[in-house]
């Protein structure tokens, strides 16, 4: 079965992907979208409501928006299993994928985006963000307890974007949430998430840029 990725370097949400797929040792092709200077028709055919990244192709047929790609591989794929095993856990994971996806990623590029006081605002609403998830892991190894699992996938993902917030918000995330901070290292560990991420500081530069864009610098 053709399993093709449309995707682009810096996304933290094409990271979703690629993670899931190394975990569960799905070998597939990639496909790089130029985002700006113009997007592939198979990306705007695919994709035609958002014509974002990430696309999933399986067989030809396009699966849409990263935590329900990660869903989909998780069930087309079943071994080793991302979700939790009980329906308890699953509900639990559902609940903070969606905070995740709602907060972490647009709090985050609202600190790059901004100016002045809106950078100290959305530095504050960060670092609550951070610290509630910190509250979510708890005691455990991982989100899903011992293993490494579907919310950590979904999490980690975006922490390739840290080390821009935290260089134009002026704050250290280890210092804010050591747990968190202690909770990445280990998932930096695995093969599957290292091998997947973009390199940070080219992730800098592109923020580097896209301010300029914007007019920001």
């Amino acid at each position: 079965m053709a399993v093709k990725v449309l995707d682009f370097w810096a996304s933290p949400y094409g990271v979703r992907v690629r993670v899931a797929l190394a975990e569960k040792g799905v070998s597939y092709e990639s496909q790089e979208e130029d985002l700006f200077g113009g997007k592939s028709d198979l990306l705007l055919q695919s994709n035609p409501i958002y014509g974002k990244v990430p696309v999933l192709l399986h067989d030809d047929k396009p699966v849409l928006e990263s935590s329900n790609i990660v869903y989909y591989i998780d069930e087309t794929w079943p071994s080793p299993h991302l979700m939790p095993a009980s329906s308890y856990g699953r509900s639990r994971a559902r609940f903070w994928t969606d905070f995740i996806d709602k907060k972490v990623y647009d709090v985050g590029r609202n600190i790059w985006m901004g100016k002045g006081a809106e950078v100290e605002a959305a530095k504050d609403e960060f670092i609550d963000v951070l610290k509630k998830l910190e509250g979510a892991l708890g005691d455990r190894e991982y989100y899903g307890g011992d293993q490494f699992g579907f919310l950590d996938i979904i999490f980690v993902s975006l922490s390739c974007w840290f080390p821009t917030y935290e260089k134009y918000g002026g704050f250290k995330v280890e210092e804010e949430t050591p747990k968190i901070a202690a909770w990445l290292k280990k998932c930096y560990k695995r093969e599957t998430v290292a091998k997947s991420m973009p390199d940070c500081q080219k992730v800098i530069e592109f923020v580097g840029m896209m301010r300029k864009m914007h007019g920001i610098e």
